[in-house]
């Protein structure tokens, strides 16, 4: 079965329990989604089935939109709800400078990733190290803020909402607000609300080609040689610059690549 949707992962589940449950209610063998959501997240997992998950790297997933809960004065060295080993009474801070902070922080950031994150380390899962107890940096990284509001501020939780780049977590960026507040802070939760143009309506299927930002180009020679895989001469095509495009024949549906009068196969004899 190819078939592409979008899922609401519930709370207390890793994002591959999750799709297991999925293929045991489809009935189906093959499947992946495009970002992980953290056990304790919920929100937006983009699934794919069949053929359909060679289609994740030609989607545009940004912005990924998060709407987290800050719980100030709340210390975790995972930087959620879990392992959480101190909380501090903090005085109500004035939503001035709650606001001066949140505008603040746009733009390109640097930060580094939770220690408990599927990041590698050498080869190994940092959450793994990090259950461990062993003593590991996370290289700093760059992540894209591109908006941010904030919804309610009933302390200490303050909700916010923020439009994110792909790989960024929601986690850190909790980290940064609070390092400027002067303060402890974790998430008590996250969802994601989208990403892309990706949203959750009751895991109807989708089509993946209203979703590919590729040109369509056209093969004017004999089509079975697409079908069949075969060699591919960039003169053959109607458009023969260099780039990425969606290429249909009658069965099936191909993603080629032309670069200096070469052509490529990115994806081949999908059926649509």
């Amino acid at each position: 079965m190819n078939r592409l949707f979008v899922a609401n992962k519930p709370t207390g589940i890793s994002s591959n329990h999750f799709l297991n449950t999925l293929k045991r209610k489809y009935g189906v063998k093959k499947a992946g989604f495009s970002g992980t959501l953290d056990p304790f997240a919920s929100g937006n997992l983009l699934i794919a089935f069949g053929n359909y998950t060679h289609f994740f790297r030609f989607f545009d997933l940004e912005p990924k939109i998060y709407e987290a809960t800050i719980w100030l004065g709340a210390k975790s060295e995972s930087l959620d709800n879990q392992n959480i080993d101190k909380i501090d009474i903090l005085k109500p801070f004035d939503k001035n400078l709650l606001e001066d902070v949140r505008a603040e922080i746009l733009g390109e950031v640097k930060y580094n990733p939770p220690k408990f994150s599927a990041k590698k380390i050498n080869g190994m899962r940092a959450y793994k190290l990090a259950r461990k107890g062993e003593d590991f940096d996370v290289p700093t990284q760059n992540m894209q803020i591109f908006k941010s509001e904030i919804l309610n501020y009933s302390h200490p939780f303050l909700n916010i909402k923020i439009w994110v780049s792909k790989g960024a977590y929601a986690r850190s960026y909790a980290q940064i607000f609070a390092e400027k507040l002067g303060v402890n802070a974790t998430l008590s939760a996250l969802k994601r609300v989208k990403e892309g143009s990706f949203c959750y309506e009751d895991e109807k299927a989708l089509n993946p080609l209203e979703f590919l930002t590729l040109k369509e180009n056209f093969y004017i020679g004999d089509e079975s040689d697409i079908e069949l895989g075969k060699i591919l001469n960039a003169q053959n095509f109607k458009n023969s610059n260099d780039g990425k495009y969606i290429v249909k024949t009658a069965n099936f549906y191909s993603i080629i690549e032309i670069s200096n009068g070469e052509v490529k196969y990115l994806l081949n004899r999908i059926e649509i």
